[in-house]
C-alpha cells in the first residue's frame, strides 16, 4: 500500500470513528446526557447580582413546582436529582407540600425538605428580578443557549413562561427571608397558608 493510500484510509476511519461519537453522545438522555457536547454544564452561569433578595418559597411551592412536574423537567434522565445527566438544575419529583400554615413546622424543618431543596435549586438557576437573563428560562426556551431537553416552552406567551417570569422578577422585599408573608400577594386572593387551594397564582 503506497504511503498516499494508507494517509487517506487512516482519515476515513477517524472520520467514521468521530461521526459515531458525535452520534452516541446525541443519542443519550434527550434532557442532558452526561458528557455529550449537548448536554447541560455542572454549574450555571447567571451573572452575577448584588440585589440581596430571594425568591418566594410559598409561590414555587404552589405554582412552580406543578410546572417542572408538569413539564416532566424532573424526569428521570433530566433534572432528577437522583439520576440527573441535566446539569445544575437538581430537582426532586417527590417533594412533600409544606404546610406553611402549621406553626410546628420550624424553619429549619422547612430548609432540610425535598421541597426546599428543589426550591433552592430552582432559585439558583435565576437571576432575582431579571427573568429574561435567568437559565431558568433561557434553557427551556432555547434562548441563545443549548438545552439537552430541547424546546420546552414554545414561546415568551405560553402561560407557564408567565407564572416562572411573575415569580423571578418579584423578589421578597429586600431585608425579608424566602418565607416572608409579603408574598401571599402573590396570589388572589391573598394567600391564607391554612385554605392555599383556594387562592391562585398571579402572572401579572
Amino acid at each position: 500500500m503506497t504511503k498516499q493510500a494508507h494517509e487517506k484510509r487512516t482519515w476515513a476511519a477517524r472520520g467514521r470513528a468521530g461521526a459515531a461519537s458525535i452520534l452516541a453522545a446525541a443519542s443519550l438522555a434527550g434532557c442532558g446526557g452526561g458528557s455529550n457536547p449537548f448536554d447541560n454544564p455542572d454549574s450555571v452561569n447567571n451573572a452575577p447580582t448584588t440585589a440581596g433578595q430571594t425568591l418566594a418559597f410559598a409561590y414555587f411551592q404552589k405554582c412552580i413546582q406543578p410546572i417542572l412536574l408538569a413539564r416532566s423537567c424532573a424526569a428521570s434522565g433530566c433534572h432528577d436529582n437522583n439520576s440527573s445527566t441535566g446539569g445544575a438544575l437538581r430537582l426532586r419529583p417527590g417533594a412533600a407540600q409544606i404546610d406553611l400554615s402549621n406553626t410546628a413546622i420550624t424553619l429549619d424543618v422547612i430548609r432540610t425538605s425535598d421541597m426546599y431543596k428543589t426550591f433552592v435549586s430552582s432559585q439558583a438557576s435565576a437571576i432575582v428580578g431579571a427573568s429574561a437573563q435567568s437559565m431558568l428560562l433561557r434553557k427551556p426556551l432555547v434562548q441563545g443557549t443549548l438545552h439537552g431537553g430541547g424546546v420546552i416552552f414554545g414561546n415568551n406567551q405560553d402561560p407557564d413562561v408567565k407564572v416562572l417570569e411573575y415569580w423571578i422578577n418579584r423578589p421578597v422585599p429586600l431585608g425579608q427571608d424566602e418565607l416572608s408573608p409579603a408574598s401571599y400577594s402573590m396570589f388572589t386572593p391573598t394567600l391564607d397558608p391554612a385554605n392555599a387551594a383556594a387562592s391562585i397564582c398571579n402572572t401579572q
